[in-house]
């Protein structure tokens, strides 16, 4: 009887737990729905007007949901303005992912977001909160993703970071800290950018390793930005100099062990080396006005020096044809780029010496390799396949000259292959010029074109300032690279671009595109590393001197989302997810946000959102794992011309959401 009557109240107690469980999850979820409706009323009130009673919470526009409680909250571009209450996100005690950036968020961080302790990613970029970063945020144990960049926060970076052990990626750009670099110890920490901050000393020793422009516009010294003061190549990373055996300490203590006699054996010492220094610079400046005088030292195969030829870049362009907005004016080099090298190897060839041109030029050049070696010259960029400059002749004319690398092929056969190049003459194509062969060097010579490159253009000081890139600019300039490229394809069945990237994608005067560095992968030798090109390379591409048309259509897509996104797709990780361009763009699509996909410049104009969506739809198309499913690029330019002919073409403004208000029809509702 006692078993019977304890089996009956555990039956009694699983039906009340079973009838209570709803109504604690119920009682769960409508904390999550109040937290939610007054960030709405604080913040969002025009902005989220399907935040209401007669949609149930998990249908909400940004929000999903996972048993019974609210996991994520991703409202990028929404309109929001105004600071975020207090009292309100702390609520959210189940959310792990809280996107809202690019807004016009103002105001501290709220101390209650410790509350939101499953938080695994919180990405408040773009917005413009200000004050320190909350104490009560360094409590987020769970927390892998923050990303605080293009705010307005300031004070010192806390060495309160290290408390959030599992952080992978941490972006602070563009904000107002000042002070030093704390010693960060995040074992899991991948992505790392403090760019553009008052900050100053020494980068801390496990910092180093990030990228040089993980430190941009900063005061910054040590790792990637080269060394400190005081500090030398043997000095351990991250220790002080003259600390620690050999510093400033050791040396003191040796000083007062020398002799009278080893002090006067110093100075004499000192004396001697001043003299032997000045006797090597006098002979220096006489040799230097000696070489000045010589008027036939290019001719007699002298030139310029090569190290000259290979200095750092101030661009990031590597296309042939130059890019007016990244070029480098370093100083002009006394003569033309590449082709002063090229005089240099004498009559090595049967090529020496002399330019070969294709199309017009061939009848009547207007310029000759003396020509280019009187030129001046400045460095516009290093690319996969060489270093490209702007040589400007006597005349005032300029072209571009790319010096090649890792070309090593039998002259017959690369003046066969050069052929097949210079021999598309087409608009919206920039054609080669002239070619120069040696066996040390080989020069090739474009057009030059001042307003760069696509990249550039894309991806530039995006300051207060600057226009944005409208709808009709970007799909023209589609148009005519997707013609450029099909143009090529057609002068042979197995004819490709086998580059096809933003920056290999030029621009007129008045913006038309044009492009660049077809065919240079079938001049190059197989030490030759395809991962240069990584970002806009197919996945069935092994070697990148055979790519077939179809990968071009595949690394055009990229270039399309590029366009769409803004976007660069050159890095390993394009956003906070981790995944590339294409993969990104799915994800996002496959969960419907696909407004969250587009340039937020390009949310700024109006009327244009069906024929986005369209362009979008072939860029997904382009960009297909299986060569197979994607269109040819003929098709592909005919149907951009579709998209463009269909659409209103109108490109009515609104204010930005960071600098003014922003109406509800400036997010395409898709």
């Amino acid at each position: 009887m006692a078993a019977m009557r304890g089996l009956r109240r555990a039956a009694l107690a699983v039906l009340v737990l079973a009838a209570l469980l709803p109504a604690y999850l119920s009682d769960d979820l409508n904390t999550d729905t109040q937290a939610l409706q007054a960030l709405r009323t604080a913040v969002g009130r025009s902005a989220l007007p399907s935040w209401n009673s007669s949609t149930q919470t998990c249908q909400w526009l940004g929000v999903a949901c996972e048993g019974g409680r609210v996991v994520e909250v991703r409202l990028p571009g929404a309109g929001l303005m105004g600071a975020l209450p207090s009292g309100v996100l702390g609520n959210l005690t189940a959310l792990r992912t809280l996107s809202l950036r690019y807004n016009a968020l103002t105001g501290p961080i709220p101390d209650d977001v410790s509350g939101m302790t499953e938080l695994r990613a919180l990405y408040l970029q773009h917005n413009a909160f200000s004050g320190e970063v909350p104490a009560s945020l360094y409590t987020l144990k769970n927390l892998v993703r923050l990303n605080l960049g293009e705010n307005k926060l300031s004070g010192e970076i806390s060495t309160d970071f290290n408390k959030l052990n599992r952080l992978g990626s941490l972006l602070l750009e563009s904000n107002e800290f000042a002070g030093e670099i704390p010693k960060l110890d995040l074992p899991t920490l991948e992505q790392f950018n403090v760019s553009y901050n008052s900050l100053n000393g020494s980068i801390p020793a496990k910092l180093r390793k990030m990228p040089k422009d993980s430190f941009l516009g900063t005061s910054l010294c040590g790792g990637p930005l080269g060394l400190c003061p005081g500090e030398t190549a043997e000095t351990p990373a991250g220790s002080e100099p003259g600390a620690g055996p050999g510093g400033a300490a050791d040396v003191g203590k040796k000083k007062k062990k020398l002799s009278g006699g080893a002090i006067a054996g110093i100075a004499i010492g000192c004396v001697f080396g001043v003299l032997l220094l000045l006797a090597l610079i006098f002979f220096l400046c006489r040799k230097k006005s000696s070489g000045a005088r010589s008027t036939a030292a290019v001719e007699k195969g002298r030139g310029l020096d090569m190290a000259s030829l290979d200095a750092e870049p101030k661009g990031q362009n590597g296309s042939a044809a130059g890019n007016g907005m990244n070029g480098a004016a370093a100083g002009a080099v006394p003569a033309a780029a590449a082709a002063v090298a090229a005089a240099k190897s004498g009559g090595s060839t049967a090529g020496s010496k002399k330019l070969i041109y294709f199309g017009p030029m061939a009848a009547a050049p207007p310029f000759d390799l003396e020509d280019l070696l009187r030129a001046s010259a400045e460095v516009l960029g290093k690319g996969a396949f060489g270093t490209a400059y702007k040589a400007v002749m006597e005349s005032g004319a300029a072209v571009a000259v790319k010096r090649l690398k890792d070309v090593d092929l039998p002259e017959p056969e690369f003046r066969e292959r050069i052929a097949a190049i210079g021999a598309v003459q087409h608009e919206l194509v920039v054609p080669l010029r002239a070619y120069y062969f040696s066996k040390d060097e080989k020069l090739l010579v474009y057009d030059y074109m001042s307003m760069g490159s696509l990249s550039a253009l894309l991806h530039g000081n995006r300051s207060s300032g600057r226009t944005p890139l409208d709808w009709e600019t970007r799909s023209a300039i589609a148009l005519a690279a997707a013609r450029g490229v099909a143009y090529i394809h057609t002068t042979s069945p197995t004819a490709s671009h086998g580059n096809i990237k933003s920056s290999n994608v030029l621009l007129t005067k008045t913006y038309e595109a044009r492009v660049s560095d077809h065919g240079l992968p079938t001049l190059v030798g197989p030490s030759f590393s395809p991962t240069r090109v990584s970002g806009y390379r197919a996945p069935e591409v092994t070697d990148i001197r055979r790519v077939s048309q179809k990968a071009d259509v595949y690394s055009f897509g990229v270039l399309l989302l590029e366009l769409l996104t803004g976007k660069a797709p050159t890095h390993a990780v394009v956003n906070e997810e981790g995944l590339d361009l294409p993969r990104w763009v799915q994800s996002v699509v496959r969960e419907e946000w696909t407004a969250e996909v587009f340039d937020q410049e390009l949310l700024r104009f109006q009327n244009v959102e069906e024929e986005m969506v369209q362009l979008l739809q072939l860029a997904i198309d382009c960009s297909a794992q299986h060569p197979d499913k994607r269109p040819t690029m003929a098709e592909a330019a005919a149907r951009i011309d579709d998209i463009r002919r269909s659409g209103q073409h109108t490109t009515t403004t609104t204010e930005s959401p960071v600098t003014g208000p922003e109406n509800e029809g400036d997010e395409p509702s898709l």
